[in-house]
């Protein structure tokens, strides 16, 4: 019922569509099961963090014809961003031993989420100019690819604060905060870099760079977390 409640909060905001809350509810269920209820405390973080950037500066946003559409995020959009989170805490369900280790990997992904969101909702609301990640010419501000110092900052702080709500919710142990931040800026990174060489000639859409993205992020956490895991033991 709590994933459920989430998910028409979200709908009833206009947030996502109908197939976008049902595959919110999906993997609210998959991580509240997997880490208890405080695994649900990060997923409602990178929902707060990516509304509250997408409305930030809405209007500057439409003049650059680079504002997102107020129908919601759809479904594809939203396994995008928190598939990877899913699948990655979906095996701690039926493997509890493993359960500290993939529950990294996960909130690694949804700190790229929440990073990837933000960077670019803030970047194309405040930035007086932005750079292509590829060779740092100066771009149009909301072109794949481009990047800017506000919005590199801001989704950093927000790759940061999923990290701390993980932590603080009981989630991931302190110790991996750091981790998870850091590999949710790198999935970030990543985001870009896709966005300004196979995103910009159509060999990949914007769904298939987020979920390559979170992917990476996640697989980064888990690395690291294996290996501190086998020097610790």
């Amino acid at each position: 019922m709590v994933a459920i409640s989430f998910a028409l909060v979200a709908r009833t905001m206009g947030a996502v569509t109908d197939g976008g809350a049902l595959v919110g509810v999906l993997a609210a269920f998959v991580l509240m099961v997997a880490a208890g209820l405080g695994g649900l405390m990060p997923l409602v973080t990178v929902f707060l963090l990516t509304m509250i950037a997408t409305r930030w500066g809405y209007a500057r946003k439409q003049l650059l014809g680079v504002a997102e559409r107020r129908r919601g995020r759809t479904a594809s959009q939203v396994a995008a961003n928190l598939g990877a989170a899913a699948l990655c805490a979906l095996p701690a369900i039926w493997f509890p031993r493993f359960g500290d280790v993939l529950l990294v990997g996960a909130m690694a992904a949804l700190a790229e989420a929440a990073a990837d969101t933000v960077s670019s909702e803030i970047g194309q609301a405040m930035a007086r100019r932005a750079y292509m990640i590829t060779s740092f010419r100066e771009a149009p501000i909301g072109i794949n690819g481009a990047v800017s110092i506000a919005g590199t900052f801001s989704g950093s702080v927000a790759a940061c604060i999923v990290a701390w709500v993980a932590a603080a919710f009981g989630v991931v142990d302190w110790y991996w905060t750091m981790t998870i931040a850091l590999a949710g800026i790198g999935g970030m990174l990543l985001d870009s870099f896709l966005g300004a060489t196979w995103e910009n000639v159509g060999k990949m859409g914007n769904d298939s760079v987020n979920f390559v993205s979170t992917v990476f992020a996640a697989d980064a956490a888990l690395v690291v977390a294996m290996v501190m895991g086998k020097l610790g033991g």
